[in-house]
């Protein structure tokens, strides 16, 4: 149970959106911990950079459709916010973005490896702070941000509960949190215990001829699942999307004609389009927004 995050009825409302996505290391009790690589934050900072560049279409695509799509979001959402932070920037693809939407931009990680990647960042951002910082006990005031940022990152931590009472405590009254994580059983989670087994991961690599690293994943959810952890850390899903479609060994086989094969699936996996559904009261009176969004398939690497 956390009481420290509960809204008083003098609270407006805090929003939230959620998309699923993939990504990997991981996060145990403010601690990263990287499995079967070298380098850690260095490999990885490098991979994350790679996969918008990825040869393979389908991995290229699953990334940078989910970029493109927290990009739209931050530009919904994102005007006229004082204050922006994003927690775990990872290789820096959204500090631009925040630092042209508020005055005041941070990126905060605990990793000192990622933040040191990304100073050259922010020295071309005036506006831009990298901040060593643990999410699950932040060093910020309450409320001290309206607009928040975490993509791919809920997933490598274990408390999930407890980081996102701690954004709830970080969002003022009126502040958004955007939030993508990965689908628990979407393919390319499945997939990716597969691709790791002794042997496999050998063919994988040859494959793709790119990074490969194990994702990390520890918390993976469900949408319902975290759905009810955002309620009960004081959060109103303003708006969700659900997106990527992923098929193991043809995505590897057959690249674009994969793709495009994928791509016409995805509308009907969906189920419906992406919506905007009116802000419903709440018996926590003013509480922060959230968009999020989901993938229906996880990536390999991330």
């Amino acid at each position: 149970m956390v009481h420290r995050f509960s809204p008083h009825p003098s609270d407006g409302n805090i929003r939230a959106l959620y998309r699923g996505a993939r990504g990997q290391h991981r996060i145990r009790g403010g601690q990263v911990h990287v499995s079967g690589m070298n380098g850690s934050s260095d490999a990885l900072f490098q991979l994350q950079r790679t996969l918008y560049e990825s040869k393979n279409p389908t991995r290229r695509w699953l990334h940078c459709s989910r970029r493109d799509w927290i990009v739209a979001a931050l530009s919904r959402w994102g005007a006229a916010r004082s204050r922006a932070l994003e927690v775990g920037p990872g290789s820096g693809v959204y500090l631009p973005t925040l630092a042209q939407l508020a005055p005041e931009a941070f990126g905060v990680d605990i990793e000192d490896g990622y933040l040191s990647q990304l100073r050259a960042l922010e020295q071309a951002h005036p506006n831009l702070r990298l901040v060593h910082d643990d999410i699950l006990r932040s060093s910020f005031p309450d409320a001290h941000f309206d607009l928040i940022l975490c993509s791919e990152v809920i997933e490598h931590i274990e408390d999930a509960r407890q980081a996102l009472a701690e954004m709830r405590r970080l969002l003022s009254t009126s502040g958004v949190l955007v939030l993508s994580t990965p689908q628990k059983f979407s393919p390319l989670e499945l997939f990716s215990k597969v691709a790791f087994l002794p042997g496999i991961i050998q063919i994988v690599r040859w494959i793709y001829r790119e990074p490969i690293l194990e994702t990390g994943h520890i918390n993976l959810m469900t949408s319902r699942r975290l759905r009810k952890l955002l309620a009960g850390a004081g959060f109103t899903i303003e708006e969700t999307h659900t997106a990527g479609v992923y098929i193991p060994v043809i995505a590897e086989a057959f690249g674009n004609r994969a793709l495009r094969l994928e791509q016409a699936l995805e509308p009907r996996l969906r189920g419906t389009p992406p919506r905007r559904t009116p802000l419903e009261p709440s018996s926590l009176s003013r509480v922060p927004r959230l968009t999020s969004h989901s993938s229906l398939a996880p990536e390999i690497l991330c």
